[in-house]
């Protein structure tokens, strides 16, 4: 009997301690989540404030920065999403939420950087561009690599909004990346 107690302590603390250990990954992907939003933020309003003519190569290198931290969260969110494995209903309901929050910022934003495109071809200095379409695509892969880490770990009933989520984000990435493979 006392073997039996004891056993079932030791459980019941392993338990606890895996339900304490994926609350707390969620909530790390919660917060991965809140530092992409303000990264997406920063990188949106520093490319709306770039001039259509006029601008500077400091500026233009300030967004090369914000989107480089900008792919080195994502890709460490999609690690942290990952580890989490499977999201119950109400956590992934919070994390879609948080992600469809995004949405019109970063269309916004890839909508703003093809406008943008003749100021930062106008550089005295060439090849911002390039460094712009290299981001860009740096940003569509980070992005569809951190949606699929998501994806995988939803509910089955959530995995078609997500999915539909996924792919209006990364195709808004296409047109932006056709204008500066031009």
């Amino acid at each position: 009997m006392v073997q039996i107690t004891r056993f079932l302590s030791v459980l019941s603390v392993a338990a606890v301690g895996l339900a304490l250990s994926l609350k707390r990954d969620v909530a790390k992907v919660e917060s991965d989540i809140a530092t992409i939003s303000t990264q997406v933020t920063t990188l949106d309003n520093a490319i709306e404030a770039y001039p259509t003519s006029g601008g500077t190569l400091v500026a233009a290198l300030g967004i090369h920065t914000d989107a480089t931290n900008l792919v080195t969260t994502l890709n460490g969110a999609t690690t942290d999403a990952t580890a989490n494995g499977a999201l119950d209903e109400t956590d992934a309901r919070t994390i879609l939420n948080s992600v469809e929050a995004l949405e019109p910022t970063i269309l916004d934003a890839l909508t703003d950087i093809v406008v943008k495109k003749p100021a930062f071809a106008a550089l005295p200095i060439g090849g911002i561009p390039a460094l712009i379409l290299q981001d860009l695509k740096n940003l569509k892969t980070a992005t569809v690599a951190f949606a699929g880490a998501l994806i995988s770990a939803a509910p089955a009933d959530l995995t078609a909004e997500a999915t539909q989520l996924q792919n209006n984000i990364t195709a808004a990435f296409d047109p932006a990346i056709a204008a500066y493979s031009s």
